[in-house]
């Protein structure tokens, strides 16, 4: 069962507090930081993510098990590990790009 975590919509400027993910190539905003956890994003020539999660906000969900989640999904990027406790992997649905993260 997927639940809302936060909605990404993207930025065409470096906003304060954000932090730069070298490999990704994106500045990010803290989503603890904002009331209605909402994550900016700016992405930064070069970055390996695909281009329909480089131009359209997303919506990301929390799963209990990212591989069962991914089975017979159309998969845009990952699943990464973005530290021990946290995977996430993109998804298309609806012609969006959905955003899965399983958090340990």
């Amino acid at each position: 069962m997927r639940e809302l975590h936060h909605v990404g919509f993207l930025t065409s400027e470096i906003l304060e507090g954000a932090v730069f993910n070298e490999g990704l190539r994106v500045w990010l905003t803290d989503i603890d930081k904002s009331p209605n956890k909402i994550e900016f994003l700016k992405f930064e020539e070069g970055s390996c993510m695909p281009e329909l999660i480089q131009k359209q906000a997303h919506l990301a969900y929390t799963v209990p098990n990212l591989e069962e989640a991914l089975v017979g999904a159309k998969v845009l990027f990952g699943p990464a590990a973005v530290n021990e406790s946290l995977t996430i992997a993109f998804i298309e649905e609806e012609g969006v790009s959905i955003e899965l993260m399983e958090i340990k």
